[in-house]
């Protein structure tokens, strides 16, 4: 039997293809697939090194000019908007888009009906995320949103970064669970903080999406959680070890580019399985409190 190929920049994967030009084993990251064949990235006619990553975030960014983050801006206005037309205070904490989305194990709804994740309204667990108290709270969330989650977006393109997003946004509401289960929690601040924990592993794998300033606005975020009362350390945290984990997974623990390389059924998979812990967690505390 043949001994596979060993890709020519990762040693230690076997593949079963080879470049047309050189001849050199390549795995599915170094690939290019040009007109007359497969080829390494030595002789895919494309640039290298710094020049393709600035060709590449030019690429994203003319394609896709940061329109998840601005969807995502526009519907939590909107939602915001819509609870002041429906009667709610400027603070946003009543009204039936509050009481159906807020983040609570157990309640009593205006009708006098028991609401909350108890009694299977598991959608709280996202929704929550899009919720906030008041024009302050909005407009601080979103001006980070846009200044941590814009660049991340350039980086990731729209889908990885929509699914970073609401996969840090469940990991934020069961880490605010675990740390206060009897308070009522909204704000996308869990998934910011997700976002600000993609950035920092990215940038500790050398590809600076914040220009090397993650782990700053970490400290100063951190400080502000702790030192400011009322905000949800636990959503806080929760969030940026869900972003943290996402974009791990993503790069293969630092086997792979997470920026660069291609989003397969594992990346996929992988981020599933975060989500899907995340709820997991969120199920054993609710049970177990109630």
């Amino acid at each position: 039997m043949a001994e596979l190929l060993r890709c020519y920049r990762h040693p230690d994967r076997e593949t079963g293809v080879s470049c047309s030009e050189c001849g050199r084993g390549i795995c599915p990251d170094c690939m290019f697939f040009a007109p007359v064949g497969i080829r390494c990235l030595d002789h895919s006619g494309q640039a290298r090194g710094a020049a393709r990553v600035v060709q590449n975030v030019q690429r994203r960014t003319t394609r896709n000019p940061g329109i998840v983050t601005k969807a995502l801006i526009a519907i939590m206005v909107g939602i915001y908007l819509l609870q002041l037309a429906g009667g709610a205070s400027i603070n946003a904490n009543s009204g039936w888009i509050f009481e159906h989305g807020a983040l609570v194990v157990s309640a009593l709804g205006s009708d006098g009906q028991v609401v909350g994740l108890a009694d299977g309204e598991w959608w709280r667990l996202l929704t929550a995320a899009f919720l906030h108290y008041g024009p302050i709270h909005l407009g601080m969330n979103m001006l980070a949103l846009w200044w941590i989650g814009r660049p991340l977006e350039d980086w990731l393109g729209p889908v990885r970064y929509v699914l970073l997003f609401l996969v840090s946004g469940l990991a934020g509401s069961a880490g605010a669970l675990i740390a206060s289960p009897t308070a009522v929690t909204v704000g996308a601040s869990g998934a910011i903080f997700g976002i600000l924990g993609a950035a920092i592993v990215l940038e500790r794998q050398q590809t600076y999406v914040l220009g090397g300033s993650a782990i700053t606005l970490l400290v100063v975020n951190l400080a502000f959680t702790f030192a400011v009362p009322g905000i949800s350390i636990g959503g806080h945290l929760g969030g940026l070890a869900g972003g943290a984990l996402a974009i791990l997974a993503l790069s293969q623990f630092g086997k792979r580019s997470a920026v660069h390389s291609r989003f397969d059924v594992v990346s996929i998979a992988s981020l599933l399985a975060i989500g899907v812990l995340s709820v997991a967690v969120a199920y054993w505390k609710v049970r177990g409190y109630v």
